[in-house]
């Protein structure tokens, strides 16, 4: 367990250290996959607009992706770049041997529709796991990648020790991006798990039912001391910008009063979403590389 006590009583889940052991763990990976194919991993980001929050988190992944030795492109798109443009250059990436992973950084100007933009990736390089066919085999419970928001959560629970077969697990927000797979990935983890939104009666008194406790719901602060059961793991995912401070969902001074155990916002789900995706990208190489071998030698060893 990444053991600090915070000034609040509660012991702090440090993202950022958690981060850092994966990317160590995955370089000699990297470096293996660069050895048999010659190259490096390779990663797409594309991002359409000048939204200042996106272009933080593009820095980042590029910045992981340098650290890692993993080889990167950014495509920096016009805020009005057309649909079929992008589209166009999203083919031309799937179709492209020296990437293996294609992410495009949400969210897009209005006029390109998400849905229809995320379904044109190859899901084979879908290592954002947002696509139809990635979430279904989700749902369903087979082999795929995984969205990695709710993949670094998971995997924050997993390095501090959280036990979570037989918990209760508490969501408050619903998105396709963390809510509804996080669901998923807890259920597959044997938690007993409900999903808060908007529309919840008694929002705070569900909240306090939590042994896990996940905030998703994009509104600063909005969860108290009076959220929380005594004992609580508090995962804040949100990350929003206040009078030019960054503060979470969780209001953390009155939620670590009860918690025993809290994310930082900055600091805590951040990192190991942006490692879920060095994750997932090498991981994407390793399977091409794999099939690769299959092709090349399809029955080995036989008559």
């Amino acid at each position: 367990m990444i053991n600090v006590r915070c000034n609040v009583g509660a012991i702090l889940l440090d993202g950022k250290k958690m981060a850092q052991d994966i990317r160590k763990e995955l370089k000699s990976r990297v470096q293996s996959l660069a050895d048999e194919r010659g190259r490096r991993p390779g990663l797409a980001v594309l991002m359409a607009g000048d939204d200042p929050a996106s272009k933080i988190y593009v820095r980042n992944k590029i910045k992981a992706c340098e650290d890692l030795n993993i080889y990167s492109e950014l495509h920096a798109l016009p805020h009005d770049v057309p649909q079929a443009d992008m589209l166009i250059l999203i083919r031309e990436l799937n179709a492209r041997d020296n990437i293996d992973g294609i992410m495009v950084q949400l969210p897009l100007p209005p006029h390109l529709p998400a849905a229809e933009v995320t379904e044109t990736i190859n899901p084979d390089k879908d290592v954002d796991g947002l696509h139809p066919l990635t979430m279904g085999k989700l749902l369903l419970g087979q082999e795929t990648f995984l969205p990695c928001t709710p993949m670094g959560i998971l995997e924050i629970l997993r390095r501090s020790d959280t036990r979570i077969s037989g918990k209760e697990a508490v969501i408050i927000g619903r998105s396709s991006i963390v809510g509804k797979p996080l669901a998923l990935l807890l259920l597959k983890e044997d938690a007993t798990v409900t999903i808060c939104h908007s529309k919840t009666e008694n929002i705070s008194g569900v909240a306090r039912r939590a042994d896990i406790l996940v905030v998703a719901a994009g509104r600063p602060e909005m969860v108290t001391e009076d959220f929380v059961k005594e004992g609580a793991v508090v995962i804040d995912v949100g990350i929003n910008r206040v009078g030019g401070t960054i503060v979470g969902d969780v209001n953390f001074r009155e939620a670590g009063k009860k918690a025993s155990a809290i994310t930082p916002v900055p600091g805590g789900v951040g990192p190991l979403t942006i490692a879920m995706l060095m994750r997932n990208t090498v991981r994407s190489a390793e399977m091409r590389l794999a099939r690769q071998a299959v092709i090349m030698h399809p029955n080995p060893g036989g008559g």
